[in-house]
């Protein structure tokens, strides 16, 4: 069955960017000149993705109005013909079919996937995080896509990680049954090198099929929070589950100077940035 839907739950405070997100979601902190959820946006359209399901929460209208019309904004650009920013910003709101759901429930991310399911219905669906971006071809999204086409069990995405990086994310243990792709055998929460000798995290996107909701719906929450993992560890139990070792640029958005890492990354891939922003480095280097 074809993949058409992504969750992309955008309902978090982003406590990690205070005080800019106390009125701005942290979704719409700006990769160069574009919001970093457009970023994944485009990257699901790329990857033949058709409804983008938005799980919002309080003070998020401003991603709404990113992806919708602008009239006041498009008539101001077309007297003052500014036909390039004209189609740009019209272009927006053209890239999907766009779906806007409020989170209700305990806090956790396990919620929001719990919130849309009278929208993905028995589909297989795509689940992406707002604070990881893939650059690379084929799009992250697709490589997870191709994967699930030929073995029809859900999909995480995995980076290589360090040792000392096993302490911050969740490992995938499994078997290489092709290369880049894992049989998970068992996920690990956060192990830190002495227990486990995976250097695969899982990070936060996915191909999920329909019995994930029946597994959120029984999972204990732990410290008041549903957690997405702790169901996809229960699921793992009853049927198998891959990992795709994804190709290209990771950029862990989720911290200050992640984003700025994002940023430069993205401004040197801008003709027009690109040769101001290396004479300007060189000067404070």
């Amino acid at each position: 069955m074809k993949i058409t839907k992504l969750i992309i739950p955008v309902a978090g405070f982003g406590t990690r960017f205070l005080p800019v997100t106390k009125a701005l979601p942290k979704e719409m902190l700006p990769i160069l000149d574009k919001p970093a959820v457009q970023y994944i946006v485009e990257e699901a359209v790329a990857s033949g993705i058709e409804d983008i399901i938005l799980v919002t929460g309080q003070n998020k209208r401003a991603v709404e109005d990113h992806f919708d019309y602008n009239p006041e904004l498009e008539d101001w650009l077309r007297h003052t013909r500014k036909t390039d920013q004209l189609k740009q910003i019209r272009e927006i709101a053209q890239l999907a079919n766009f779906i806007y759901v409020r989170q209700k429930g305990p806090y956790g991310n396990g919620t929001p996937i719990l919130n849309a399911r009278h929208l993905v219905g028995d589909e297989p669906f795509a689940v992406a995080w707002g604070d990881d971006l893939f650059f690379g071809r084929p799009p992250r999204l697709k490589q997870l896509i191709t994967v699930f086409e030929k073995y029809q069990d859900p999909v995480l995405s995995a980076v290589a990680v360090t040792a000392r990086e096993t302490a911050k994310y969740g490992i995938v243990e499994g078997t290489e049954v092709e290369p880049g792709i894992y049989q998970i055998s068992r996920l690990k929460e956060k192990p830190g090198p002495k227990r486990t000798t995976s250097r695969l995290a899982a990070i936060g996107s996915y191909i999920l099929t329909p019995d994930i909701f029946t597994e959120l719906e029984k999972t204990p929450l732990r410290d008041h929070e549903l957690y997405l993992p702790d169901a996809i560890d229960r699921l793992l139990k009853r049927r198998t589950i891959y990992a795709k070792l994804i190709e290209g640029d990771y950029h862990d958005i989720g911290s200050k100077f992640g984003w700025l890492k994002a940023n430069l990354s993205v401004a040197m891939t801008d003709r027009a940035v690109r040769p101001q922003l290396k004479s300007y480095l060189k000067k404070l280097l």
